[in-house]
């Protein structure tokens, strides 16, 4: 786990031990660590939003901007929270090499779920994996 996560997450149980845990049961799974001011569990929907207009007022921004300076326009395209899951995996898989670890730190049930969305991430890291083993073997 990365350091500051960690430290988040610690300050986070460290104020539910003082408050109380969360009860919440979704699909016979407890034990979760973000709620609400009311308790309850945040739904995508719910993260998203901030997201959404924090990119519009940007990209707002950028296109007054874009005009101003007779420039092209560069925006943020649409995302969600589930991309930056995705992106984090991509960036995991092009740094870790190991398979087994990435669907496990992942929480997939099996390696081919993995590989079937995580695949393109590793093919890269092959490529660059053999240009940089092309330098250290030289064949006369």
């Amino acid at each position: 786990m990365i350091k500051d996560v960690k430290n988040a997450l610690l300050f986070e149980r460290k104020r539910q031990m003082a408050k109380g845990f969360n009860q919440t049961v979704v699909d016979g799974y407890s034990g979760f660590i973000f709620e609400n001011i009311n308790g309850s569990l945040y739904r995508g929907a719910v993260i998203n939003k901030p997201i959404n207009k924090i990119t519009e007022t940007i990209n707002g921004e950028e296109t007054l901007r874009a005009e101003a300076e007779n420039r092209a326009l560069l925006v943020i395209r649409h995302f969600s929270v589930h991309s930056l899951r995705h992106t984090f995996c991509t960036r995991f898989c092009e740094n870790e090499t190991n398979l087994k670890i990435i669907q496990e730190i992942m929480g997939y049930a099996n390696i081919s779920t993995t590989m079937d969305i995580y695949a393109e991430a590793t093919r890269e890291k092959k490529s660059e994996s053999f240009a940089n083993l092309e330098d250290k073997i030289k064949i006369i």
